[in-house]
């Protein structure tokens, strides 16, 4: 079984791509019961940067586990990811696919080419594998439909970032896989939910506990794809029932009750340590697919519907909007990013007046506090082609939807 060594993600990351025209929506009466306007809903984007921001802090703090607890990151996403599919699925299911796989995978092949360009230039090579067989591996650095390969160590701890950076650079992309398996089924998926809601939310739950009892190993790379569907595919179906105005249709005190009973049943598989993995729900599939479902069910049968931010929300509007704009370049770099900041801190400990003056110096709060400018710094070099994704013009700092 694959297990997951962090709570990564959306994340959808991607922004939603624009609602149906009015005559599509003539031609098309059912989409009538779709629950949101056409334009930006703030709460969702809230949301949003809710989840990306408790990504970074986890994987600065990264033993503060009871994070993937407090607010469950992956799951969140995938159900706002999920609702914001079905409304682009209004239109042709053919060019939705094309637009959402251009917005995933361009900012992906930026990533993946840095990071394998300084794999290589440390001296990676096919290892075991034959040099064809690895060439074609590679590919799923840019086409990500299974785990692409990496090294465990290259270089040394000694050098600008650690012997394990490919590694962690190639761990991230489980949710960018995930994410674009979800985004190649939704059109089924979708289909699926409208004939039979209930039992197309539920089954990947019970695929789940098949996965957990069958003695029978999946192959490596089906594995992970299975695991990550079933774990997370009812909370992109629930975006789907979000966008539907089903789950509106929902008494409120029946969803909560709903909700915290699934988040009870995630609690208690965690207590009983069947997992053996603590409190990281990222390590625990069954987990995480009872308590992000609760969750998500809670937070999107609230779902008030902002077209802009209540008055005492409106200093979140920049930052918020930033951060929807440059999401899946914040995702794919900021594990880089801090692992670059090792060193650099490293450095700045030999002189005395730093460590005089900045005694929490080697503390992740200092990690922290640099993670924002250095990422920052990252959005102006390469955030822009996700404008160059979406097919809109470029930005260096887009504060404005």
């Amino acid at each position: 079984m694959r297990r997951h060594s962090h709570d990564l993600a959306t994340i959808v990351l991607l922004e939603d791509d624009r609602g149906p025209s009015a005559a599509a929506r003539q031609a098309r009466p059912d989409t009538a019961r779709a629950s949101h306007p056409t334009g930006r809903d703030r709460y969702l984007d809230l949301l949003r940067a809710i989840a990306l921001t408790r990504i970074v802090t986890l994987h600065t703090f990264y033993t503060a586990s009871w994070l993937t607890v407090v607010f469950p990151s992956i799951g969140v996403m995938f159900a706002l990811a999920g609702s914001l599919m079905a409304r682009s699925l209004e239109r042709p299911a053919a060019g939705v696919l094309r637009r959402r796989s251009r917005r995933l995978l361009l900012p992906l092949w930026v990533y993946s080419a840095t990071v394998l360009t300084g794999l290589l230039l440390q001296g990676w090579r096919a290892g075991s594998d034959g040099a064809v067989e690895w060439s074609l591996k590679l590919l799923l650095w840019f086409v990500p439909i299974g785990d692409p390969p990496f090294p465990n160590t290259i270089g040394s701890d000694a050098g600008l970032l650690e012997a394990t950076w490919g590694l962690q650079s190639a761990d991230i992309l489980w949710y960018i896989r995930a994410y674009f398996w979800f985004v190649l089924l939704s059109p089924l998926l979708l289909r699926a939910f409208r004939q039979m809601p209930w039992t197309t939310m539920l089954t990947p739950l019970a695929l789940l506990v098949a996965l957990y009892v069958t003695p029978v190993s999946l192959p490596a790379q089906l594995d992970s794809v299975a695991w990550d569907f079933c774990a997370y595919a009812p909370c992109w179906i629930l975006g789907f029932a979000h966008h539907d105005g089903l789950l509106r249709r929902i008494p409120r005190d029946l969803v909560f009750v709903g909700g915290i009973a699934l988040m009870s049943l995630g609690l208690l598989w965690v207590s009983t340590g069947r997992d053996g993995t603590g409190w990281d729900l990222g390590l625990m599939p069954m987990a995480t697919a009872l308590w992000s479902l609760g969750f998500c069910a809670m937070l999107l049968r609230i779902s008030p519907s902002w077209s802009s931010f209540p008055r005492a929300l409106r200093r979140l509007d920049k930052p918020v909007t930033l951060m929807n704009q440059r999401a899946i370049t914040i995702y794919l770099w900021h594990c880089l990013v801090l692992m670059a900041l090792v060193p650099l801190i490293d450095r700045m400990g030999q002189y005395e007046i730093v460590t005089q003056y900045v005694p929490w110096l080697y503390s992740p709060w200092m990690q922290y506090v640099l993670v924002w400018p250095f990422l920052a710094l990252v959005v102006l070099a390469v955030g822009w082609v996700e404008d160059v994704a979406a097919r809109r013009p470029p930005r260096l700092w887009p504060t404005r939807g």
